[in-house]
């Protein structure tokens, strides 16, 4: 299904054409100035050059061959060549409301789609997620669901840490605390315990305390490097260890991610991987590009255009332990094997951007992908403190995002107390609602600025009924959905929609009817931040319309019903761009 800019470029295309101008002249886009036009066509000034004639001459001749079609209120050539359009209003009626009985919106809906691996989360096992965490969930689901959404077939993985050194350390530092467990037993034969021997709190304080005994004491490290080297040649206890670590890191991991409706498809890791490596290492040494350096196996990466050093990618150490650089490109062998993807995409900070850099293009020169294979760092920005840092605790430290969610949980909460929001519901139905209204908050501060940016943690300003915050597009579908039960309740029902009465109404349709671009575009940047946009406008704009317009009791029946039919509208089409970026709407407030 083309989106009315879409289908009004097939027009006009076709216009350019019939004078003997080249079709491609025809694009047309949204008005940089919509006090003049709706959308305009600069192709005229482009032709110009090709055919040798004047852009105001070339601009009348099309407009000439368009002035009769129903679908324009005007079209007309202005200095020094542009075409500018208006649509008639019934055309716009027409659209709207077909949009409105259309199960997809009239949204587009890929010809040939794609299939794409999303990596983001990235959590360690044995550590809880933290703030830092916070944005390759959400950026990373809201793309995820826009590419489906948008007809791709879409894997989301969320790409656990769980393997190397790491759970070497924990393993023995669990040894020294607790020598007596049974997978410390080189002779047990028997099955091991279903319940883990470690609790979460167990878990999270391991790793730290291993990590640091390991820094401060040589003998410890090589223990763990020694238990990381029996887990990974199979040893028995120690496999059944690493699963528990496993089990109840995981558990976990998905009461946080469950929080922010985030969902991932596969939940494969870096142990998934593992068994890529020697096949890996054998690509390499068939396609002769790796080599050692200092007793490094290293695989160059640089380019002559390169305007900055890239160094070579280290494929192992001297002592033979593998890096991140060979579990991702072990990864990508593996995603090549089991999904046979056209892109990639890593959600993914932006301080990674030098290592994905040297990972795909070590990627390409191993063949490990097609030429035609798209590998993309979708890389984010830092959330920081007023001070501009990194946001911390009180304390100083890293703050944990089950931490950060019960902050802004109980932010909301004092919030809607002092607006009475929600206060004559029912005590679990007012719960859910601050918690869908925090979790909104805490999802637009982020998503509404563009991903590669920093930005500035601020809750009272994210909580704000007022602005561009999660909150406000919330109210404005539940204040829709009053207005429809109270209509309903009238007897008052929905209708055609008619064409629009006032510049406002206007203004609405056009932005609805704009919808299906703006998310072509979000998909295309990899820019969550522009269905916030899109949100923002049709709220906004929407908002002044209730306000200017008795709706429920316009004495004009036909009007009224029009108008329940543009707020049903509205309503499913915040409602659907909200689910996108996997926020919830309370029915209530």
């Amino acid at each position: 299904m083309p989106t009315v800019r879409q289908f009004l470029t097939r027009v006009v295309s076709d216009a350019f054409e019939k004078c003997g101008y080249a079709p491609e002249l025809g694009h047309v886009t949204r008005s940089d100035r919509e006090d003049l036009c709706q959308f305009q066509c600069n192709g005229a000034l482009s032709a110009a050059k090709l055919y040798r004639k004047s852009p105001m001459q070339i601009a009348a001749e099309v407009t000439d061959k368009l002035r009769d079609n129903p679908i324009f209120g005007s079209i007309n050539a202005v200095p020094p060549g542009f075409i500018n359009i208006i649509l008639d209003d019934s055309f716009l009626a027409e659209k709207a409301f077909e949009m409105l009985n259309d199960e997809r919106l009239l949204l587009p809906k890929a010809e040939k789609p794609k299939t794409i691996v999303i990596d983001y989360g990235g959590p360690n096992v044995a550590k809880p997620l933290h703030i830092g965490h916070l944005r390759t969930a959400i950026i990373g689901e809201a793309l995820k669901r826009l590419a489906r959404f948008l007809g791709h077939i879409v894997i989301g993985d969320v790409h656990l840490g769980d393997w190397g050194l790491q759970m070497g350390l924990i393993i023995e530092e669990l040894r020294l605390k607790q020598p007596g467990l049974v997978y410390f037993d080189e002779n047990h034969t028997d099955e091991y315990p279903e319940e883990p021997p470690v609790t979460l709190e167990d878990l999270n304080s391991l790793y730290p305390e291993a990590s640091l005994r390991a820094k401060n004491d040589e003998e410890f490290r090589r223990a763990a490097q020694k238990a990381t080297n029996e887990l990974q040649n199979g040893r028995r206890g120690y496999v059944a260890l690493w699963r528990h670590f496993l089990s109840v890191s995981i558990n976990d991991l998905k009461k946080s991610y469950k929080k922010l409706n985030v969902e991932f498809d596969k939940w494969l890791g870096e142990s998934d991987a593992d068994k890529y490596v020697p096949e890996l290492l054998k690509i390499l040494e068939d396609k002769k590009i790796a080599y050692l350096s200092d007793g490094a196996l290293v695989v160059d990466v640089a380019l002559p255009e390169d305007e900055e050093p890239v160094p070579p990618v280290i494929i192992s150490k001297s002592d033979g332990s593998q890096l991140y650089a060979t579990t991702d490109l072990a990864t990508i062998l593996q995603r090549v094997r089991d999904f046979n993807p056209d892109e990639m995409w890593y959600v993914v900070d932006n301080r990674q951007a030098m290592h994905f850099k040297q990972v795909f293009r070590a990627a390409r020169r191993a063949g490990l992908v097609d030429d035609g294979v798209g590998l993309y760092h979708t890389g984010f920005g830092t959330m920081n403190g007023k001070d501009g840092k990194p946001y911390k605790t009180r304390e100083g430290g890293v703050m944990r995002l089950s931490d950060l969610i019960e902050t802004v949980t109980e932010a909301a909460r004092r919030k809607t107390a002092e607006s009475e929001t929600a206060a004559d519901l029912p005590e679990d139905e007012r719960e859910r609602v601050i918690e869908q209204v925090g979790i909104a908050a805490l999802k637009f501060g982020d998503l509404i600025n563009h991903r590669t940016k920093d930005y500035v943690f601020d809750i009272d300003r994210f909580l704000s009924s007022e602005g561009k915050t999660g909150p406000y597009l919330q109210y404005t579908v539940v204040r829709i959905k009053s207005v429809l039960r109270k209509a309903a309740e009238t007897g008052a029902e929905s209708g055609e929609i008619l064409p629009p009465e006032n510049e406002v109404e206007r203004a609405l349709i056009i932005r609805l009817l704009g919808v299906g671009d703006m998310l072509l575009r979000a998909f295309e940047e990899k820019a969550p931040n522009i269905i916030c946009e899109i949100l923002f406008d049709i709220a906004g704009l929407f908002n002044r319309f209730y306000f200017e317009n008795k709706i429920i009791t316009n004495p004009d029946e036909k009007r009224r019903a029009s108008w329940l039919s543009l707020l049903e509208l509205v309503s499913k089409t915040i409602s659907l761009l909200l689910d996108i970026l996997a926020t919830d709407v309370p029915e209530r407030m």
